[in-house]
């Protein structure tokens, strides 16, 4: 059975409060969009360090502190949408800087907030085909690099991170219960970078910022969201899973002992528990301290909620992650 041996992260050093946002953005209602955020401070990149370098960080403080030899790690999957190159992928180059067997299979992953689900959902799959026994999950990201400084409905949410996650065949009777992942490509422009890749490659014009009609500054380089279409998709689509990996597993809201959302915004997870009448002591957040880190924010919110003593041996917990597809996936364990 799938379990979590360990879990680190690492944040870089640059911290950006909200009173340096408003410095630079006067006319910006700090107090308002903290209230609704729920977002205090962040951590940004530098501008030469990557989502790989805070992978490497993370990965080595893993190492270090596990029970077991890195011999016998068989698998690393990388998870970022932002990648150091085209080719080759993070995983390989992370490879090589750990120094890990040749016989490791590592591999990317591109995928946004439902990354570490998604990346369960992989790792469940290898080990019951027998491939891998011990799996480094790597969710790593620098969506700051994408973001217009004059662009409030990502400028205020959006922070760096690196999570490294050891995942183990486990032969004890707790871990992995199920896992659903779901996609919605329809709607893939919700949550986009329109230019830079193959479909539109960077152009002179693509990086000229446009005001739209809320007075957001962005151009086709810069992450855009669609912040109605994503809530309206979250309080659909992602409570209907919840609710159905619930009811198959013979489970109802109040047998949970945590729920770990995605860290998408404060308005969006209590929405969620509003809708899903979840007691609110049940529910994990720790975007104030960090802002949203896309896929590294459940694993970085599970070990914030171990450390603080939310999480507990025995647990029955649920974990959800929704974004950029649309996708998103839901896991039940028990820890």
């Amino acid at each position: 059975m799938l379990n979590i041996n360990a879990i680190e992260y690492h944040l870089p050093e640059n911290i950006i409060t909200n009173q340096m946002l408003g410095k630079l953005n006067s006319t910006w209602d700090m107090e308002l969009l903290e209230k609704w955020t729920g977002v205090s401070k962040r951590y940004y990149a530098s501008d030469n360090q990557t989502a790989l370098d805070l992978a490497f960080i993370a990965s080595e403080k893993l190492l270090k502190h596990i029970q077991i030899s890195s011999e016998k790690i068989d698998s690393l999957i990388f998870c970022t949408q932002s990648n150091d190159y085209i080719m080759p992928p993070n995983s390989a180059v992370l490879h090589g800087l750990l120094g890990l067997s040749e016989a490791v299979f590592a591999f990317d992953i591109n995928l946004a907030c439902s990354g570490f689900i998604n990346g369960i959902s992989i790792a469940n799959g290898l080990m019951k085909a027998g491939t891998a026994k011990n799996i480094l999950l790597v969710n790593a990201d620098t969506i700051s690099k994408y973001v217009n400084d004059k662009d409030r409905s990502t400028k205020v949410l959006f922070g760096d991170a690196a999570s490294v996650t050891l995942l183990e065949d486990s032969k004890n009777d707790k871990g992995l219960i199920d896992i659903l992942c779901s996609t919605s490509g329809v709607n893939y422009k919700k949550l986009i970078i329109p230019n830079g890749g193959a479909r539109n490659p960077k152009t002179d014009k693509s990086c000229i910022s446009i005001e739209d009609k809320n007075g957001n500054f962005r151009n086709d380089e810069n992450l855009f969201m669609d912040g109605v279409g994503i809530f309206s998709f979250v309080n659909s689509k992602v409570t209907k899973q919840i609710k159905l990996i619930l009811s198959r597993n013979n489970f109802n809201i109040e047998d949970i002992d945590l729920f770990v959302f995605h860290q998408a915004n404060k308005f969006v997870l209590e929405s969620l528990a509003k809708l899903l009448k979840i007691d609110p002591q049940k529910v994990f957040m720790n975007i104030d301290k960090i802002g949203n880190t896309s896929s590294a924010s459940i694993p970085i919110a599970l070990k914030d909620a171990k450390s603080d003593g939310r999480l507990k041996k025995g647990d029955l917990v649920l974990c959800s992650g929704f974004g950029a597809g649309l996708s998103w996936g839901t896991c039940l364990f028990q820890y």
